[in-house]
């Protein structure tokens, strides 16, 4: 791993994502221990939702250290560490889930993945924009494969993550196909991901590791 790829603005950034945190931490003890007093039962969301949104990211960092994408894994998802994403987590932890899809539920909406996906490059979400041509409908715009390759890693650690012991090597594909009419993907996108989850599938993540690192981020 090359240290200099690491720059000044990213250990900046890691430093505002640590006093958030304990800034988050300090507004939800208020709100979590008066619920508590009320309920009679301890309020433990916040740790639980720390616990596996730090689970995710290091089994992130792992699988992309597998591929040589040394600085995403390290980076991957920093923002969820800031105020705005960090303290609907705590809320609407759900711990099988994205706290997101509770937010949702409760409001129609999320705050926390609306400033997420315009900030994290591995979201197919990050890349929608209105076409130049026609009626300028929304499209999905070609992502750079080192963004793919960091999605498919995030796919795979959020099913091992919320699968747990269950987990098995075509969880990330049959999620992929229960959601996949919804996305806006571009051909190219869609094409290689399809690939790398397939694989993963039939082939195990030592052999797609191995694919993508010697064959997809040299292309």
């Amino acid at each position: 791993m090359n240290i200099n790829s690491i720059s000044q603005n990213d250990i900046k950034y890691k430093k505002v994502v640590l006093i958030s945190v304990v800034f988050c931490y300090n507004e939800y003890t208020i709100v979590s221990t008066q619920s508590s007093l009320e309920s009679g039962e301890p309020n433990m969301k916040w740790l639980n939702h720390l616990k596996t949104i730090n689970h995710h990211k290091k089994l992130v960092m792992q699988h992309c250290f597998r591929v040589g994408l040394y600085r995403q894994g390290i980076l991957h998802d920093m923002s969820k560490y800031s105020p705005v994403e960090l303290l609907p987590g705590f809320r609407y932890f759900q711990g099988n889930r994205s706290p997101n899809d509770a937010e949702r539920k409760a409001k129609g909406y999320s705050s926390a993945w609306l400033h997420h996906k315009g900030r994290n490059k591995h979201h197919l979400e990050y890349w929608i924009d209105y076409s130049p041509e026609g009626d300028h409908p929304l499209v999905g715009n070609r992502m750079p494969v080192k963004y793919v390759v960091e999605m498919f890693c995030d796919r795979m650690a959020a099913s091992k993550t919320y699968r747990k012991e269950l987990y098995t090597d075509r969880d990330p594909f049959d999620y992929y196909i229960n959601s996949k009419n919804s996305y806006l993907l571009h051909p190219d996108t869609k094409a290689l991901l399809e690939e790398l989850l397939t694989m993963l599938k039939d082939q195990g993540e030592t052999a797609t590791f191995a694919y993508i690192r010697k064959h997809v981020l040299k292309r």
